[in-house]
C-alpha cells in the first residue's frame, strides 16, 4: 500500500509540472499570469506589460517585450522558452 502511496504522489508531482511548464501568451494574460509566469517580472512590470499592450497593439516578437519600460533584453532572453504570442507558426494569415 505504501508503494502505491508513493506512485501516486509521483503522479501529481510530475503532472503538476507539466501544467507548470505552459507557455503564457504575452499578447492575452492578465496582470497575475504575467507576474506568476515571467522570472523577474513583478505585479507593476506585469501591469506596464498589459498597459503597453493596450496602447502600443499586440506584440509581434517576444523581443518586442523588451520595448516596455523596465524590462530589459536579459529578462527577455531568460524567459524566451516560456514565452508565446499565441499563433502558430503555421498559421500565414496572421503574419503581416
Amino acid at each position: 500500500m505504501k508503494i502505491s502511496h508513493l506512485v501516486t504522489a509521483f503522479l501529481m508531482l510530475v503532472s503538476t509540472a507539466v501544467f507548470a511548464v505552459q507557455p503564457v501568451n504575452i499578447n492575452t494574460a492578465d496582470v497575475q499570469t504575467l507576474s506568476d509566469s515571467i522570472k523577474g517580472i513583478g505585479p507593476s512590470k506585469a501591469q506596464a506589460i498589459v498597459t503597453y499592450r493596450t496602447n502600443n497593439g499586440p506584440f509581434q516578437d517576444i523581443n518586442d517585450l523588451a520595448l516596455v519600460k523596465g524590462i530589459g533584453a536579459k529578462t527577455v532572453q531568460k524567459n524566451k522558452d516560456n514565452l508565446t504570442l499565441g499563433k502558430s507558426d503555421t498559421d500565414k494569415s496572421v503574419r503581416p
